[in-house]
């Protein structure tokens, strides 16, 4: 579960970690933002004001245009500068709320300033963040106030010599306030950083879950219908292959060595060998056998058997889902493939490791660097695929190496 301030207030080691002083922070950092946000609105707020001014104080004709141009001029002002700094207020929230819990991503830009749903979520934060945070920030100064007049009131009951129980009732009554003070101050500000992600961050709606459940879908029936067209290869076309290499190796030891048929027939045989190997070497690529009974880690150390290069190879040796084994594979086997091609590479490492709910896949090699996944190498289609399965493919090869090819990719169970 998220560590959010709201979450921690309930629980029973608030006062003694540091959730009440982060609390205190948001609530500092509230004010600074809710006062710069009204010095700023002040440009086009000033216009509009001084036209209901001139409204209030005087009828005529000439009153009602200096008030008319002065209210447009105002509305002008806050059409153009409040959407901008509405925008300006929310990127600055975004690190705000690390104080109060993990921050969000950044929204994504679906349209112009005005046409785009991200603009209008802004403008309400900054609705929020003028008009509601003052008041809890006033309520919470009030108390503050008290908070900190209480040792002067002591000091003053004491000097003109109160009563011992008014003095204690005093002293007490301020010390209480003071853990009151401090979940006050988590309860209003996580309330508002709640209010905060809710309109700035909103959770996916229905139809991207709905995008994202039929992608899921999608990269399981591809995988299905990449097992099935590699288990036609291997019982159907692969047997029938090495059914007529046989057939054509019995034909040859019936015809005379020195004849022209012979020789044909022998052509047609290495043919036949070259291409049942390479039918065998499309099949193990499609859905490597060694992969889908052994693991990840045995399917690498083979792929680093049969290469040329020397890879040292770290891989842990549990299991994992099918198809996140699938795509590392696919990542390890694309990267060593290139680092053949076009790195001019001696050495390569491949790592693999997870974190968490995270499997992470590097592959660095001490090539010549300049990989670029526009030049058609491959890698344009294992970002895609990456994607697919809910991860990301991160590149580093600047020229003169190393490369370095990390994909991230979600191993939930």
């Amino acid at each position: 579960m998220t560590d959010t301030l709201l979450r921690w207030v309930t629980g029973r080691r608030f006062l003694v970690s540091a959730w009440p002083w982060r609390g205190f922070a948001y609530a500092a950092t509230t004010a600074v933002a809710a006062g710069l946000l009204w010095l700023l609105l002040a440009v086009p707020l000033t216009p509009v004001f001084s036209a209901a001014v001139v409204l209030y104080t005087g009828r005529t004709s000439g009153h009602l245009i200096v008030a008319a141009g002065l209210g447009l001029v105002g509305v002008g002002l806050l059409a153009l500068l409040g959407p901008r700094l509405a925008l300006a207020m929310a990127r600055a929230e975004r690190w705000r709320l690390r104080l109060v819990g993990d921050a969000p991503l950044s929204p994504r830009r679906r349209g112009d300033l005005y046409t785009d749903p991200a603009t209008w979520r802004a403008v309400a934060y900054a609705l929020l963040l003028g008009i509601v945070g003052p008041m809890w920030l006033g309520v919470l100064g009030i108390i503050g106030l008290i908070v900190v007049s209480t040792p002067f009131s002591v000091e003053h009951r004491i000097s003109v010599m109160d009563s011992l129980a008014g003095i204690v009732g005093r002293a007490g009554g301020g010390l209480l306030l003071i853990p009151v003070l401090f979940y006050l101050t988590a309860l209003f500000g996580g309330a508002h950083a709640a209010l905060a992600r809710m309109l700035l961050y909103p959770e996916p709606s229905e139809e991207l879950v709905e995008v994202a459940r039929s992608r899921t879908r999608l990269v399981h029936a591809f995988d299905a219908e990449r097992l099935r067209i590699e288990r036609d290869l291997h019982d159907i076309a692969q047997q029938r292959l090495v059914a007529l290499t046989m057939q054509i190796g019995m034909a040859r030891l019936d015809l005379p060595p020195s004849s022209p048929a012979a020789a044909a027939m022998a052509s047609a045989h290495d043919q036949a060998k070259t291409l049942m190997a390479e039918l065998r070497d499309l099949i193990r690529g499609i859905s490597p056998r060694t992969l889908r009974e052994l693991g990840l880690r045995a399917a690498v150390e083979e792929l680093a058997t049969a290469s040329s290069l020397d890879v040292r190879v770290d891989v842990a040796s549990s299991r994992l889902p099918a198809e996140v084994e699938s795509v590392a594979y696919a990542a390890i086997s694309e990267a060593l493939a290139n680092a053949v091609k076009h790195a001019v590479a001696t050495e390569v490492t491949v790592t693999v490791r997870r974190r968490a709910d995270r499997l992470l896949v590097e592959i660095r090699d001490g090539g010549n660097g300049g990989a670029d996944p526009v030049r058609g190498s491959g890698l344009t289609g294992l970002a895609d695929r990456a994607a697919a399965a809910g991860g990301r493919l991160l590149l580093s090869s600047p020229a003169g190496g190393p490369t370095i090819l990390r994909v991230e990719l979600p191993c939930a169970s």
